[in-house]
């Protein structure tokens, strides 16, 4: 079984509460859930702090997704929370400022680390913004019980690939359909007021293309020249 678990908080120091900034009419994290609608998975998790459940509740609620308290800080343990209570094999890790992930990218990076029995797979190349990672479950249930440092538990992954040595590593780069090299200016995250804004006229943008929900965004995305 593969879990998508999708870590989100409202409070942020550069864009103060992001995740409920409205993008075409609905906040930021419901637009990341929706373009989480298109990836394969077998459940969709958001993995929240307790402070935030008020909020989050009603949207993970209204578009599917199971909603997982855990520490603010320490994400790693808040993604081996929902590990431990769904019991997944693979999950996918996506994060709350990301609404214009490429779904066909992240199918294509999940059947390649699956394929290879990789331990950890993700895409180098791709625009900011635009990619997932996926990990084994046991793997990160064994970061939790071995990563000290807080950087490799505030952002979840580090442990493994810094552990060449103990963990077997899939981070090819991007084919080339969906590289950043083709955009170079294109960023897909949002983290900045300037992101935000620039959010808002993509957002717009795809929706009159009628491709902001579809699974290959990240083709027209690039072929567009968006």
């Amino acid at each position: 079984m593969t879990a998508l678990i999708l870590q989100g908080r409202i409070d942020s120091t550069r864009l103060p509460g992001k995740s409920l900034l409205p993008i075409g009419g609905e906040p930021l994290i419901f637009r990341v859930m929706e373009a989480l609608k298109t990836v394969p998975g077998d459940i969709r998790i958001l993995a929240c702090p307790d402070d935030c459940v008020l909020s989050f509740s009603p949207l993970a609620e209204k578009i599917g997704f199971k909603l997982c308290t855990g520490p603010k800080e320490d994400v790693l343990a808040r993604y081996c929370t929902a590990i431990r209570r769904y019991s997944p094999d693979w999950v996918i890790r996506a994060t709350g400022d990301n609404p214009f992930i490429f779904a066909d990218a992240a199918e294509t990076l999940t059947e390649e680390t699956i394929f290879l029995d990789a331990d950890y797979g993700s895409y180098t190349g791709l625009p900011l913004g635009a990619g997932v990672e996926l990990i084994r479950a046991e793997a990160l249930i064994r970061a939790d019980r071995e990563a000290t440092k807080p950087e490799e538990r505030e952002h979840v992954t580090p442990y493994l690939y810094n552990h060449a040595d103990l963990f077997r590593l899939h981070r090819p780069l991007a084919p080339r359909k969906w590289q950043a090299s083709l955009a170079p200016k294109l960023r897909l995250t949002i983290d900045t007021p300037e992101d935000y804004e620039y959010a808002q006229k993509l957002y717009r943008q795809l929706n009159e293309k009628a491709a902001v929900k579809t699974r290959y965004l990240g083709t027209t995305i690039i072929g567009a020249g968006l």
